[in-house]
C-alpha cells in the first residue's frame, strides 16, 4: 500500500466517520468510517517503515587492508600519547 492509497482511505474514512448522518440498518458507516481511517493510518505508517527499509544499503566503503592500517596509526597515537 501506498502513501497515496493511505490518504485515499483516510479521506473516505472522514467522509464516512464525519459527514455521512445516514443509517443503515445493517451496517454503522460511522464505525466503517474509523475502521477506514485507522487502515489509511497504518498503511502510511507502514509505507514509510518499508520505504526506509528499502533505503539501506550495506556497503564496504573500508578495504579491509586499509582500515588495519588506520588501526595500527590510531593505536601508535594513542601509545605515543601514553
Amino acid at each position: 500500500m501506498s502513501i497515496g492509497v493511505g490518504i485515499f482511505l483516510m479521506v473516505v474514512g472522514a467522509i464516512f466517520a464525519f459527514a455521512v448522518r445516514d443509517t443503515w440498518d445493517a451496517v454503522n458507516l460511522q464505525v466503517v468510517g474509523y475502521i477506514l481511517l485507522l487502515a489509511g493510518a497504518a498503511g502510511i505508517v507502514l509505507s514509510f517503515y518499508i520505504t526506509n527499509r528499502r533505503r539501506r544499503v550495506e556497503t564496504d566503503a573500508i578495504d579491509p587492508a586499509i582500515e588495519e592500517e588506520y588501526r595500527v596509526v590510531e593505536q601508535h597515537h594513542r601509545d605515543v600519547k601514553e
